[in-house]
């Protein structure tokens, strides 16, 4: 066999072996390394290319090490998983670096961070100035959780006490100018919807780059070309505007006749359609 064909071997088999590899430990490998995570990886992808392009030796040996490297990462998470006091030695404790607006220099070097890093962290969650920091911790995968003081933190609705609508899965329905059936019907919407909602957008099916249906069940559409405007959906706002017009007419009526039964009737009605816009109103805005 030609050294050629010797490589081209080696590195489909090696890229079998590192795929089952990869598998077996999981999404969390992809998403966040532990530090024995990291230094188990760098040494499994150097032996895969050593025995790759070494074509001297024998390349089961090769896949046997990467077995072996492999398995003793997975057992590591396994006992990580299971025992508190393991997984603090092998993946470290979380270090508070700001307590109380105060930044913690002891701290800093024992994880021989400098200020200049300890600001690049903080930048990174959109904070600029130490002074607005209440809590700060340096969690074990290198990442900064960050607590603002209070009066620094973002108003939410449930601190001005206002009702919202809750929010849930938006659906992709349409992808490259087709229809996804599996998630328009989990959006409760069909074809014939879809068809008529792009027919009152003003598109075509195929002019459609991306289309995603949204939890109040509107449709928004990004289309292949770029300079084409498309109006947004305002059903909501319009049926919000509805209710309001006919609240206000109930009103009205209400000042104009002069028969104190129909006064109170519209009154009555008035209020109760005002009640309703008062639940409806967070679903509708």
């Amino acid at each position: 066999m030609s050294e050629w064909m010797h490589i081209i071997v080696r590195s489909i088999l090696f890229v079998v072996t590192l795929f089952a590899i990869t598998k077996l430990g999981g999404k969390k490998q992809l998403a966040e390394l532990s530090f024995f995570e990291y230094v188990s990886g760098i040494t499994i992808g150097s032996i895969a290319g050593e025995v790759i392009m070494g074509l001297e030796g024998n390349m089961f040996h090769g896949v046997l090490a990467v077995i072996i490297f492999g398995g003793f990462t997975y057992l590591v998470d396994v006992l990580s998983i299971k025992s508190k006091s393991f997984r603090d030695v092998i993946e470290g404790k979380a270090t508070v670096l700001i307590k109380d607006g105060k930044v913690l220099e002891e701290n800093m070097k024992k994880e021989k961070y400098t200020i200049d890093e300890l600001n690049s962290l903080l930048r990174q969650k959109n904070v600029f100035k130490t002074a607005d920091v209440e809590f700060a911790v340096l969690e074990p995968k290198g990442d900064l959780s960050v607590l603002l003081k209070r009066e620094m933190q973002p108003v939410t609705p449930k601190d001005l006490h206002l009702n919202v609508a809750p929010e849930k899965e938006t659906h992709t329905v349409i992808m490259d100018g087709e229809v996804l059936n599996d998630p328009l019907t989990a959006a409760g919407k069909n074809r014939g919807w879809l068809e008529i909602e792009l027919a009152n957008l003003g598109v075509t099916l195929e002019n459609v780059f991306i289309g995603q249906v949204d939890s109040y069940g509107e449709l928004t559409i990004d289309t292949y070309d770029d300079q084409l405007q498309v109006p947004s959906p305002q059903p909501r706002k319009l049926l919000l505007a509805m209710l309001k017009k006919c609240q206000a007419d109930l009103e009205l009526f209400a000042l104009e006749t002069d028969s104190m039964e129909a006064k109170q009737m519209y009154n009555k009605n008035s209020v109760k359609l005002q009640k309703a816009i008062n639940k409806v109103k967070p679903y509708l805005n």
